[in-house]
């Protein structure tokens, strides 16, 4: 018997979309104004957005990354500051502040959800400490409460990195509304993913908002072409991909709804497996987006080749925490461990979640990872979260 074809990323993404594309390629190509960034279409985009979480400003911008480094930027991260970041997740949350000649922290991160641990957070900060960059992480929120709280009691700047949440609410709060600034990001295998790049910041401060419009151009404030205020970035967003995506924001709700529901089913099939070395996600809704559904298996390479041999693709994300690379190696004291990020970056592998699932293409995946783990049974079973077995030295 032929085994099915389950790749991790949808085949078909924005296949719906195609002949709407085309259509919008050759009106705005053809529009008299000739105008390709930074146009009604992306200031409309700006104002659904803002509406759509409460926001006072939202501001577009070429990328999720570019985003993170002008929110840095905007709340005065500079040469010497020092930039709480968690120590598992991805390279942008680091390199943001190394950019920007700044001293990126790492703290370690929670056994449970794998964002960053505020007390640990807490631990590593110092009078040179200006900032602290939360980030959710896979289909999980980090604990934006405690850092909300952290920042005020000990005056550091909130930036949140909302790339993978949107769509989460948390204590009422949508995800990229509990920082001075959050962050989305728009690259196409993101939860409103588009065709190419994209991001976007949301801020409540109008101060902040006109900053972060003359950084994303080159400096420039809207109406003021080659009068430069100050050393910019160019992260303009595209008005093709702003009318691309005000036509996708009609299907957000229900899009996000298909993952929630398959990251459900996951839960529901694959939690009973703790004692058998594979663990789950926290479940429920509260604060979770369900980007990636992402466990923790002790034989996490062998169940990987396992189910690729049965045609279902993983995806390994962060197989190393973020100060074991070589970019941020000086930035790793000697001798410093992240015991529980490199725990976690040992036994993490992701399984496919798109909206084009089927639902006997998610019984398939979990099937066989029950069948996996029933043949292969693991030499240190996980009966809890807080048992896992150390992580081979680096």
């Amino acid at each position: 018997m032929t085994e099915p074809s389950i790749p991790f990323f949808s085949p078909r993404l924005f296949e719906e979309d195609r002949e709407r594309a085309l259509r919008l390629i050759h009106e705005i190509g053809t529009a008299p104004e000739q105008r390709f960034i930074l146009g009604e279409f992306s200031a409309r985009l700006e104002r659904e957005l803002a509406d759509r979480l409460g926001a006072g400003q939202v501001v577009l911008c070429g990328s999720g990354t570019s985003a993170l480094t002008m929110a840095l930027a905007a709340v005065g991260v500079g040469a010497g500051d020092e930039v709480l970041v968690p120590a598992l997740g991805c390279a942008p949350l680091a390199a943001a502040a190394v950019s920007l000649d700044a001293v990126p922290v790492f703290a370690d991160v929670d056994p449970l959800t794998l964002t960053m641990d505020p007390e640990d957070a807490e631990a590593r900060v110092t009078p040179r400490t200006r900032a602290v960059v939360p980030a959710h992480l896979f289909s999980v929120m980090a604990d934006m409460p405690r850092f909300a709280d952290l920042a005020k009691r000990r005056g550091l700047r909130l930036v949140e990195d909302s790339a993978v949440a949107q769509g989460a609410v948390l204590q009422g709060r949508p995800a990229g509304r509990w920082g001075e600034i959050g962050i989305l990001s728009f690259v196409q295998v993101k939860s409103f993913g588009m065709p190419g790049e994209g991001g976007a910041l949301v801020t409540d401060d109008d101060r902040l908002a006109e900053l972060l419009r003359m950084f994303r151009n080159h400096g420039q404030r809207a109406g003021e072409r080659f009068t430069h205020r100050m050393i910019g970035w160019n992260s303009r967003f595209d008005e093709l991909q702003a009318r691309f995506q005000l036509h996708r924001l009609a299907g957000l709700a229900g899009r996000l709804a298909r993952r929630a529901a398959i990251a459900d089913r996951y839960t529901e099939r694959l939690a009973p497996l703790a004692e058998r070395g594979v663990l789950v996600p926290p479940g429920g809704d509260e604060g979770r987006c369900a980007y990636v559904y992402t466990v923790l298996a002790d034989n996490r390479d062998a169940l990987s080749r396992y189910l690729q041999e049965r045609g279902v693709a993983t995806h390994v994300y962060y197989p190393r925490p973020l100060p074991r690379h070589a970019a941020f190696a000086r930035h790793a004291p000697p001798g410093a461990r992240w015991p529980r990020a490199e725990r976690a970056s040992a036994r993490l592998v992701s399984l496919p979640l798109h909206p084009g699932l089927t639902d006997d293409q998610v019984d398939y995946v979990a099937d066989r990872v029950t069948e996996f783990t029933a043949r292969r049974p693991v030499s240190h079973p996980l009966a809890r979260r807080s048992q896992m077995p150390e992580a081979p030295t680096p």
